[in-house]
């Protein structure tokens, strides 16, 4: 759920930004991409660190090497997030996250099928995590086709 308050609220902050006369924030396309950018980089920070193993423990028995992929899946979060910011990329990036996001969402099932813990709180229920998802692929296909 905070990945989703994330991409909320830094959408709403940049969007006060640009009707209060920040020019690059005055097309709700770059306050998505702004707000995609931060919640990417806020879910790619518990790849590492106290979060780490419970992202690990995320990632379904039939996939080998989960903490290479955990790994791999933070670096990718990170590289779309930055992706997202520049125009030349921005397009390319939304279809990478896009396929991340379709890639990962074993890992999202899993984890509410099994009622994991990310930090010690649950993970959302598997019709929450399904709509999260949705919401946040259909923002990151917007920022590519709009």
């Amino acid at each position: 759920m905070l990945p989703f308050l994330v991409l909320v609220v830094v959408f709403l902050l940049a969007r006060l930004l640009g009707l209060a006369g920040v020019h690059f924030l005055d097309d709700w396309l770059h306050c998505l991409r702004i707000a995609l950018a931060a919640m990417f980089l806020l879910t790619a920070s518990a790849h590492w660190g106290k979060r780490r193993a419970d992202i690990v423990r995320m990632v379904p028995p039939s996939f080998p090497r989960p903490e290479l992929l955990v790994t791999l899946t933070g670096i990718a979060e990170i590289a779309g997030a930055i992706g997202l910011l520049l125009d030349p990329t921005a397009k390319t990036a939304s279809i990478c996250l896009a396929v991340l996001l379709v890639a990962l969402f074993p890992a999202n099932a899993y984890a509410a099928r099994h009622r994991l813990t990310i930090h010690g709180r649950p993970v959302p229920g598997l019709a929450v995590r399904t709509g999260l998802q949705i919401v946040f692929l259909a923002a990151v296909i917007a920022t590519g086709w709009f």
